[in-house]
């Protein structure tokens, strides 16, 4: 049951960065998913760095997860353009 609502958070969370990051995207739903799980990863490593210091990879809540998401959606297209 885990790992379905990671794969739901991730989708609707994907959805969302996609959404707040100008630009075209195409994306797939799997990829979706995979945006919104990194993202989710991405943000509670950035927030545990601020709070405790220390690296260690957990998810974040809803705000870091879509903020995490918004960061790797910008990585990604800004590798995207630069192999391009």
């Amino acid at each position: 049951m885990d790992l379905l609502w990671l794969l739901v958070v991730g989708l609707i969370v994907g959805l969302l960065a996609r959404f707040l990051v100008p630009g075209s995207d195409s994306m797939g739903i799997l990829a979706t998913i995979v945006l919104g799980v990194v993202g989710s990863f991405v943000g509670g490593l950035l927030m545990s760095l601020i709070t405790t210091g220390e690296m260690t990879l957990t998810t974040a809540g809803w705000i870091g997860s879509i903020i995490g998401a918004v960061l790797a959606l910008l990585a990604f297209k800004a590798f995207r353009s630069r192999t391009a």
